[in-house]
């Protein structure tokens, strides 16, 4: 290490302790400045350390979770960047927490969600052994710009790190697409034919033409969004076959999954501790990276239904009385897979739905007309009441006004304390929808009236 590296190390050190001290979390910011002193320090950090990166639209942290877990099954001692900070700045951070001053890691392996735009100087510096590229969704379009925008920032990322195992969602046929043009080893996983019902066509696609011959896609079956059995009849491109594949979702329970999974042909059952379909999917595909990195099949089975979800993702609390869960909401594919674990919930509940339009969250928050709220009103018999808030609260009351909901059943309350308050005393189950600050926020909120850890925990 020069002396420059040296310094910015001990840079980052310094304000990560300060930061704490403060509880403001240093995240990010301590980062920032040392790559300012020292713009290759992640390339210096992670050139010992084995890292799988996980990127793609929804699931990151979930994901990077399962695999964490995995390693840890294993034995690996495993550097993660758990407070979600997936930028080149707060994955800095992170590796510059798990080395000495001389630039020596502590863990030898490391598993780093990173953002879909990042990834294109992520990549090329943390020089990871696999990738997971979860799905590819429309999201903040102010950002990342259409959803093909999005896979093409991916293919650069990859393309600069050719020895790196792909694991990609055979689902998504934007996902599957990077395999037409990349020279790295590719591994798919998916969800076969018959593991869960299939949906109707009438679904809002992000990705209803060929990415090739842009003729419309047939499908086999549609699991949610433009996910399933796609194939093309004018070019022949087509879902591949899964090597990592759910084969049926045996059970779907408020708290979990159980699955049968073919691992390479070998049929195995696992336990998911999270539910809806979207985590089966984060699970597959956290599983395919594990194994692909070592981890033996029990191991990474163990790791599904042991591991800690995320901050804000299915985290439940206990609210007085009642139990309360939080949903992470940022698209729409993501918000009709919560609404579609709404539909499952057998007892009667309360409905937060928290929006913001900050940098974090998208300022576009067109969105919520295209996620499909209408399934509220069809199941409006089991919530005792909807309420809003946010930034963007009006806007949210709005839009739940016409899915169906009558207007005297949405109440606003935009303070979270008096909301939390209010909440401690009723004695129904309470679902928060929320965008991402403001989970922040309501989570910091929770964590003072519930108890519970910190985000960067």
């Amino acid at each position: 290490m020069n002396f420059k590296a040296i310094l910015a190390i001990l840079v980052c050190r310094m304000l990560r302790g300060v930061s704490r001290l403060l509880h403001r979390g240093g995240t990010a910011m301590p980062g920032r400045w040392a790559l300012k002193l020292c713009p290759d320090l992640l390339a210096r950090l992670a050139k010992d350390v084995r890292t799988v990166a996980i990127t793609g639209t929804n699931g990151k942290t979930t994901s990077a979770r399962i695999v964490e877990q995995a390693f840890t099954e294993a034995g690996r001692g495993v550097l993660a960047n758990r407070s979600g900070a997936n930028l080149l700045d707060g994955i800095t951070t992170e590796f510059v927490m798990n080395s000495t001053l001389s630039g020596r890691p502590r863990r030898r392996w490391a598993v780093i969600e990173c953002d879909e735009a990042a990834a294109v100087k992520v990549f090329p510096q943390l020089r990871p052994e696999a990738v997971v590229v979860t799905n590819l969704f429309r999201d903040q379009l102010d950002r990342y710009g259409e959803v093909t925008h999005t896979l093409e920032n991916i293919r650069t990322a990859v393309s600069s790190v050719p020895g790196a195992t792909l694991c990609v969602n055979a689902d998504c046929s934007l996902c599957s697409s990077l395999a037409l043009t990349l020279p790295n080893r590719i591994v798919y996983f998916g969800l076969e034919q018959g593991a869960v019902p299939s949906r109707a066509k009438s679904e809002i696609s992000d990705a209803p033409h060929c990415i090739r011959c842009k003729a419309e896609y047939e499908y086999d079956y549609i699991s949610y969004g433009h996910l399933g059995g796609f194939r093309c009849p004018a070019c022949g491109y087509r879902r591949h076959a899964a090597d990592y594949a759910v084969t049926d979702v045996i059970e779907q329970r408020p708290d979990g999954s159980s699955i049968a999974l073919s691992i390479r042909g070998e049929r195995r059952l696992a336990e998911i501790n999270l539910p809806a379909l979207y985590n089966v999917y984060n699970a597959v595909g956290a599983l395919a990276a594990a194994m692909e990195t070592g981890v033996g099949a029990d191991e990474a089975i163990r790791a599904l239904g042991a591991f800690k979800c995320g901050f804000g993702r299915m985290e439940q609390f206990r609210l007085g009385s009642v139990g309360a869960k939080m949903m992470l909401v940022k698209n729409p594919a993501g918000c009709n897979q919560v609404l579609d674990f709404l539909e499952n919930v057998k007892d009667r509940f309360v409905l937060v739905i928290c929006l913001n339009d900050r940098a974090a969250d998208g300022t576009d928050v067109s969105w919520i007309w295209d996620a499909e709220f209408e399934r509220l009103h069809s199941i409006a018999g089991h919530i005792e009441k909807v309420i809003v808030s946010g930034d963007r609260a009006q806007d949210m009351r709005v839009r739940i006004k016409y899915a169906g909901i009558p207007d005297e059943a949405i109440a606003v309350e935009r303070d979270y304390e008096t909301l939390v308050g209010k909440l401690e005393g009723q004695e129904r189950d309470v679902y928060f929808m929320p965008t991402y600050t403001a989970m922040l926020e309501l989570r910091e909120v929770m964590i003072r009236h519930c108890g519970g850890a910190d985000f960067w925990e």
